[in-house]
């Protein structure tokens, strides 16, 4: 056997897997394309650590990787750009406003603090946003983190070894490589994001394009993570094309904005229309974007399930198929609780939270 476990993707999903995994005791071969591959989700997304509850089963997974990535942050290298920034769930007038309260006391209910701001708190917090908003509830505990260089340290860790290969196939026990040579296992981890389904065609994942920009360096500009209370049904919820207001401070001065999202492409190109909604949209919110240089625009796919769970566990006809994909837009975020849940149950340990909302099994079509 060339490993205990063999991870395919060494994107954050996988590489979290992979360090979870040799934590536990197994030699872990990843296995992945290379840089000249297809970039995945890691490399294109915002990186935002943010805690989402739209359903038990989110929180779940949010709060324990939120406290992993809390954990890890003192041993991850600058470049890592851990930042605890916060959030701020904008509300633009006195419906969202109530929606932030709900929002509140929810959090509430399971531990987390959080603090609503008026209109005049909501100005003096975050001077550069327009001046008629209703107010915000701030999320003290989200982060952001700069996702490829966290996945490459995590891919560090003993006992990971990291092959640049192409897997044709998977087999039971193991992966034939392109060039026909083969890596045995007793255990396979799937964690490629939307290209899980090019070995598992079965699995309901969908693609999920979205666009970003980033601008030159303006330090200051914004303090916190700010994001309209609208993205969540954006998000999760439609069905069309949409945006919504999505900006981060990164920690270099430059602001990083989204968000956009259209369905059941893989056209990786960006399509200015759809760009110029999202910036519009931004603009709306940061008058001062205007004055602001625009410096690189790119896209990215997140691979999205029906109700907007990650597939965490056994492949339900593939013996020794593991699976930990379909995380949309919380790959990054859900990485370290998607590992410990996947390890636990390769390892026979027991779960740090329930599986059984993650399992594929849930879902009808497949087999």
């Amino acid at each position: 056997m060339d490993a205990d476990v063999i991870v395919i993707g060494a994107g954050i999903v996988g590489a979290a897997c992979a360090r979870e995994l040799a934590r536990a005791g197994r030699r872990v071969l990843v296995l992945d394309a290379g840089p000249s591959a297809y970039r995945g989700a890691t490399h294109a997304g915002m990186g935002h650590l943010v805690l989402m509850d739209d359903n038990p089963a989110e929180l779940a997974l949010c709060r324990d990787s939120l406290q992993q990535w809390r954990a890890l942050a003192p041993e991850m290298p600058e470049d890592c750009a851990y930042t605890p920034c916060g959030t701020l769930w904008i509300a633009a007038n006195e419906a969202e406003m109530a929606e932030a309260g709900r929002k509140q006391a929810g959090l509430r209910e399971h531990g987390f603090d959080s603090a609503l701001l008026n209109a005049a708190e909501l100005r003096d917090t975050e001077p550069a946003l327009r001046a008629d908003l209703a107010g915000a509830l701030k999320v003290p505990s989200d982060a952001i983190v700069y996702a490829p260089n966290a996945a490459r340290w995590m891919l560090q860790q003993p006992g990971i070894r990291l092959e640049t290969a192409q897997v044709r196939a998977i087999e039971e026990h193991g992966v034939v490589l392109h060039g026909g040579s083969q890596r045995r296992a007793p255990a396979v981890v799937l964690a490629a994001g939307l290209q899980a389904t090019d070995f598992c065609p079965e699995l309901p994942i969908r693609a999920k394009k979205g666009h970003l920009a980033i601008t030159d360096r303006y330090p200051g500009t914004v303090r916190h993570q700010l994001v309209e209370l609208g993205y969540i049904s954006s998000a999760h919820h439609a069905q069309e094309a949409s945006v919504a207001f999505n900006a981060q401070p990164r920690p270099t001065g430059q602001l990083l904005l989204g968000s956009s999202r259209q369905f059941d492409t893989t056209d990786p190109a960006v399509e200015w229309p759809m760009l110029q909604r999202m910036l519009r949209r931004s603009l709306s919110y940061l008058p001062g974007l205007a004055d602001l240089n625009v410096i690189r625009c790119w896209t990215g796919f997140r691979a999205a399930t029906p109700d907007s769970l990650p597939i965490i566990g056994p492949h339900p006809t593939h013996p020794g198929l593991w699976l930990a994909v379909g995380h949309e837009g919380l790959g990054v975020t859900t990485a370290p609780g998607t590992a410990r849940l996947l390890a636990a149950q390769i390892t026979g340990a027991a779960p740090p939270f329930d599986a059984r909302p993650y399992l594929a099994q849930r879902f009808e079509e497949l087999p």
